[in-house]
Formats: C-alpha cells, sequence, structure tokens
C-alpha cells in the first residue's frame, strides 16, 4: 500500500467506497500500487498495467493494453475512436465491483500477462492521421516549424493533429495552430507542463 494513495482516498469525496474496493482487488495482485497523473495506478516491474479513475457518472480501471486483451465478458470500453491502446470497465457504484470482484481480478491477472508477454500495442503511424491544410501551410511559413513538429514523439505529434483537426471551421483551426507553434518549436507537446 502507498500512502500517497492513502492521502489520495482521504480527499476523495466522490467514488471512495468504489476505489477502495477496486484498490483491494489490486493489492490482491502482483502489481506495486503508485500514484500517477493524480490517480492510484498499478504498474508490474515499472511498467503501467492499470489505473483507477473517477469522473462525474462513474469510476473506471483503465488497461493501459487492453485492447490486447480477450475480453471474453465484453466489458472493455473504448473510451474514444481515438484511444488505441487503452480499455476501461466502468462502474455506475461500489457494490458492481463486489459482485464482479473475482472476474475483475481474472481481467487483472490477464493484464499482468500481457506486461509479462511483452505485447505492444500497433499504434496507427503518425503519417495515418489527416494533417490540416492551416497546419501543413504554417509548416512551410514558420523557418524550423516542420523539423520541430517531427522531433516530437509520435504520440505529441498525433496529439496536436488530432486538436487542430477537431475544429470544426478553417478560423479555429488556424487560431489553434498559431497559438500552439510557440509550444512546437520549443518542444513541447500539447498537454506539457
Amino acid at each position: 500500500m502507498n500512502p500517497k494513495v492513502d492521502t489520495y482516498l482521504s480527499k476523495a469525496d466522490t467514488w471512495q467506497e468504489a476505489t477502495k474496493a477496486l484498490r483491494k482487488i489490486l493489492l490482491d495482485c502482483p502489481l506495486t500500487e503508485e500514484l500517477k497523473w493524480g490517480s492510484p495506478c498499478y504498474t508490474f516491474q515499472g511498467s503501467n498495467v492499470v489505473l483507477i479513475h473517477s469522473f462525474k457518472t462513474y469510476c473506471a480501471l483503465l488497461f493501459f493494453k487492453g485492447a490486447l486483451m480477450k475480453d471474453p465478458h465484453g466489458l472493455l470500453i473504448q473510451q474514444t475512436e481515438n484511444v488505441q491502446a487503452a480499455r476501461q470497465i466502468r462502474f455506475a457504484h461500489a457494490g458492481e465491483i463486489t459482485a464482479r470482484e473475482a472476474l475483475l481480478k481474472q481481467y487483472v491477472l490477464e493484464a499482468i500477462e500481457v506486461e509479462k508477454a511483452g505485447l505492444k500495442v500497433p499504434y496507427k503511424k503518425t503519417a495515418a492521421y489527416s494533417m490540416p491544410e492551416e497546419f501543413r501551410i504554417r509548416l512551410q511559413e514558420v523557418p524550423g516549424l516542420k523539423t520541430a513538429f517531427e522531433a516530437l514523439t509520435p504520440g505529441r505529434q498525433r496529439a496536436y493533429l488530432l486538436y487542430f483537426s477537431s475544429a470544426k471551421q478553417s478560423a479555429t483551426r488556424a487560431s489553434r495552430v498559431e497559438k500552439l507553434i510557440p509550444r512546437i518549436l520549443s518542444g513541447k507537446g500539447l498537454n506539457d507542463r
């Protein structure tokens, strides 16, 4: 048990009971408990396996490589179409967790086996994502922007492309590009601090 997770639980105003039930299951598995991204995270030999996270209407177990799991009971949910690897099992109340404790433990143990086997999620290449014309033009016009963008990790590149592309109007896409050019030039990802 990690004292940072104890502190997290003591301050949780929602989903506290559900988080405690999930924690009990996860601590019964060969995982190390940590606090990452402000949430309880469970690792196996230094690799992230599963995270407990809470939202307004549900809490969930997030399996980092859930796309590689078998899911015979159809419990794993892909959060959005752009999420490639992670999958969630969602809960509306703590009673669901205690009723499915054995089944949830099976899912966690399978996630550990995926990690032990060294399996990798085959991510789409950045080139498979559409590049908005507004960004393509600025890559040619702004000195060093293309080089800086290509130096970013594939995940950071995808985050920018998805963010730029999600705007419906050209003016909004252009505004987003202009606003974020300095971040790209400084080597920072969209969500980096």
